[in-house]
């Protein structure tokens, strides 16, 4: 019960993403109120299995907000594949006296808090990532941060490739799910936009761009998610198949590009760019959010739940929710993509 707690931990864990550390201030601030010391476990997973950690008071939280990254830092540890990770882990929080912990991450990260949830631990989980793709909750924070980078680049990029007549494929993040190549390419205007839902063709691509030059358009902004793929590489010519790699689908689409429409076609790969720097105003305020009610639900004791956006409103669900399958895009907001690209 919220009387009992004297100790909370918290870790951040996987990729790394704006906002972490607002939600590490809120959490911080909530349990000070409350008269809880707060521990911050240092590199996620790995931390706790070391026992090492920081002390998180209003003082060491001073100034965090804006900051990208995580001042704890982040690692992909997974305590599960770890020999004797499990009982590493009870001995490690009963040793440093804590009564739960907070844990902020993604799908690699909350799903090894599921399984730990079976063994016992007393867990609350906050949702991470980028790639909005996390089941359970409309929105993540970080999405809106890495969708204003990626808009901010076509926008730069429209003009260098107007006053050039070429073709410029801008590669974004997203290994499984569109969020960000769709919200991205609507909001800066792409000519194409591409996403791992929906296999491409890359003739229809290459008769749009030729369609905009037959409207006197000389240059065209391809938007693709580094996880989307052509139809050709499920079941098209060997010679085409060999050449799309995870993480060099841009570079093979420019070469298409080109090979079709022989006009000049530049790759622009935004990468960690998107995922770095200092967080979005909606950002900063919904991971504020999301880490007071996690603080909240923690104190209370209510253990195995994540935070989540549900309209306007913060609600907590049951943490297994959260990553029993991948959020795919949005049929609708594909809908609109298609009408301008």
């Amino acid at each position: 019960m919220a009387q009992a707690m004297r100790r909370l931990g918290i870790l951040t864990g996987g990729g790394d993403c704006p906002g972490l550390n607002a939600v590490i201030r809120a959490v911080a601030h909530r349990c000070a109120t409350r008269g809880v010391e707060l521990l911050g476990y240092v590199n996620g997973w790995e931390g706790v299995l070391a026992g090492e950690w920081r002390r998180l008071d209003r003082q060491a939280v001073k100034g965090i907000l804006p900051l990208g990254g995580t001042i704890l830092g982040t690692s992909r540890t997974d305590p599960l594949v770890v020999p004797d990770g499990v009982e590493r882990l009870r001995r490690s929080l009963a040793g440093d006296g804590v009564d739960g912990l907070v844990v902020v991450g993604g799908d690699g990260t909350l799903s090894a808090a599921t399984e730990l949830l079976r063994e016992g631990f007393r867990l609350v989980g906050v949702p991470k990532t980028i790639d909005n793709d996390l089941s359970a909750t409309d929105f993540t924070f970080g999405f809106d941060t890495a969708v204003g980078i990626a808009t901010e680049a076509i926008d730069r990029l429209h003009t260098t490739a107007e006053a050039h007549n070429r073709v410029i494929v801008v590669e974004v993040m997203g290994h499984h799910t569109g969020w960000i190549a769709a919200y991205a390419g609507i909001a800066g205007g792409a000519d194409v936009i591409l996403v791992p839902e929906v296999p491409f063709d890359v003739d229809a691509v290459c008769e749009r761009i030729r369609e905009r030059e037959r409207r006197g358009r000389s240059f065209s902004i391809v938007v693709i998610a580094e996880g989307a793929r052509p139809r050709e590489a499920d079941g098209g010519p060997p010679e085409r198949r060999a050449r799309v790699k995870p993480g060099e689908i841009s570079y093979w689409l420019a070469n298409e590009i080109e090979r079709c429409i022989h006009t000049e076609t530049r790759t622009v790969v935004l990468g960690h760019i998107q995922r770095g720097g200092s967080p979005s105003a909606h950002d900063r305020v919904l991971a504020t959010r999301f880490g007071v009610h996690a603080a909240d639900l923690a104190l209370a004791g209510d253990w195995g739940r994540m935070v989540a956006l549900r309209g306007t409103k913060i609600v907590a669900v049951e943490l297994p929710e959260a990553v029993k399958q991948i959020k795919l895009l949005d049929p609708a907001i594909w809908e609109i993509a298609k009408v301008f690209a």
